[in-house]
């Protein structure tokens, strides 16, 4: 129960307010002086305090500045006369909530102590969450308590020590890359370099020029030597992110280089050691690449030593509180805001979306709508229309919706109810199986495997 001070020297004005705040609830206790009071607040701090300027044993500014000092969350309220406001706005800059003008109304007293009571819940709201993600033991850059991502976190501080190569198979948004990071910073090859590459969309030979490096005159426009990515990254890891998009000429080059543990710059003529970890990451499922023919099967053994799938962020919702709270923090630093918190129909909205951006998405989301706010805290017309809409379809409200986001919504329901078995949803949507992947691909709704073949 919010515990609540009052402080005047006017038996009657500081009786009335006790007896307005107890009718409406409110644990309360009165104060003649400021002396008295701040023996109790130092015992036992009171969440919200009343504080008459004009007391006769100490200023109510020298008082103010002490009830911070012992708990910066206990809301003042400045009761002033109409001759001293400039000491009451002067008393808002310097930490208290408001100011009331005397003679108090019952409703301006009772409205300014619930306003007090939900600053002081947000506070609460975003201390438990804090303090959840920093006692449950993440890994740097992590957000998470749920038992899929404790599971993903117990992973990789095993790996992390051990000195193979690991297979990321993550869709985009989940953070294959952070993953990465954490391995590498938490094995012994943390103070070595860490090298991200990106294999989509490059010739051949770009990729053998970034990733071996090259001699001077090796090719036209080569006109001075340069070291490739994985022998910079000499005794660290080497992220090779999108690496199903690597084309088979530079696959063989790659299983070479894991095999013999040496790079040959294009050009050049003596091999050079390396002693570094690969991690290989992906959003297809390379196991089926395999058997397609678009992915070599041993260059696939030889980066799967250990493998680790990453959740969806549909796969672990419970952690979206958590990630809300972190994404609010972040928005508030980067766009100088001072938003406490996320209503809870706002919240709801997020817990029943199916996020097919995953984290990425999330933030995505919290940027947008800390950047349209009004408020103090995030509420639901603040949010993209598209999860409002979501909400509008489950209610079966009048406000229909266009018939593309209705399809998209329940193929991603049927796929996540099936744990995105294709067989099991083409049975129940009754449509043949390359129907379901072409909508798959058009709504680009995550799936755990390509189509194989003709239905």
């Amino acid at each position: 129960m919010t515990s609540i001070a009052v402080i005047d020297d006017e038996e009657t004005a500081r009786k009335m307010t006790a007896r307005i705040l107890e009718k409406a609830g409110y644990t309360v206790e009165t104060f003649g002086s400021g002396v008295p009071f701040l023996r109790k607040m130092e015992e036992d701090p009171f969440d919200i305090v009343f504080l008459d300027l004009q007391l006769p044993d100490m200023g109510g500014m020298e008082i103010l500045s002490h009830i911070k000092f012992i708990h910066c969350w206990t809301q003042v309220i400045i009761v002033t006369g109409h001759g001293t406001i400039e000491n009451a706005v002067n008393a808002t800059q310097k930490g208290a909530f408001q100011y009331l003008t005397k003679p108090c109304r019952s409703h301006d007293i009772c409205l300014m102590a619930e306003r007090a009571a939900e600053k002081i819940s947000l506070h609460r709201e975003n201390d438990r969450l804090r303090s959840q993600v920093d006692d449950q033991g993440l890994l740097p850059g992590f957000i998470g308590n749920s038992k899929a991502m404790q599971a993903i976190f117990a992973t990789i501080r095993k790996v992390a020590q051990v000195n193979c190569n690991v297979l990321l198979e993550a869709e985009t948004g989940t953070g294959k890359q952070l993953t990465a990071q954490a391995i590498h910073n938490l094995g012994p090859r943390k103070d070595a370099p860490f090298v991200y590459f990106n294999c989509g969309g490059f010739t051949e030979e770009l990729i053998c020029s970034e990733l071996f490096g090259h001699e001077k005159g090796s090719f036209t426009g080569a006109d001075s030597c340069k070291i490739g990515l994985l022998e910079s990254a000499a005794g660290g890891t080497v992220l090779l992110d999108e690496i199903s998009e690597m084309p088979l000429s530079m696959q063989v080059k790659l299983l070479h280089v894991l095999q013999e543990r040496q790079v040959l710059r294009v050009g050049g003529t003596r091999p050079v050691d390396l002693h570094i970890r690969i991690i290989a990451a992906t959003n297809q499922n390379l196991k089926q690449s395999v058997k397609e023919g678009s992915f070599r099967e041993d260059l696939y053994y030889r980066l799967n030593v250990v493998t680790i799938r990453l959740p969806r962020l549909s796969e672990r919702r419970d952690d979206i509180p958590l990630l809300v709270h972190h994404f609010i923090t972040r928005v508030n630093k980067a766009f100088s805001r001072e938003i406490r918190g996320i209503s809870p129909e706002a919240l709801d909205l997020l817990m029943h979306y199916d996020f097919p951006g995953n984290v990425r998405e999330l933030e995505n989301i919290i940027q947008h709508a800390a950047a349209l706010t009004d408020e103090t805290k995030l509420m639901p017309e603040d949010l993209p229309a598209r999860l409002r809409k979501v909400q509008q379809w489950d209610d079966c409200s009048d406000e229909l919706i266009a018939m593309e986001d209705m399809e998209r919504q329940y193929l991603a329901r049927v796929l996540e109810k099936t744990g995105h078995n294709i067989k099991a949803a083409v049975s129940i949507l009754k449509i043949p199986r390359t129907t379901l992947w072409r909508k798959i691909k058009k709504y680009n709704i995550a799936a755990d495997e390509k189509p194989k073949g003709k239905a």
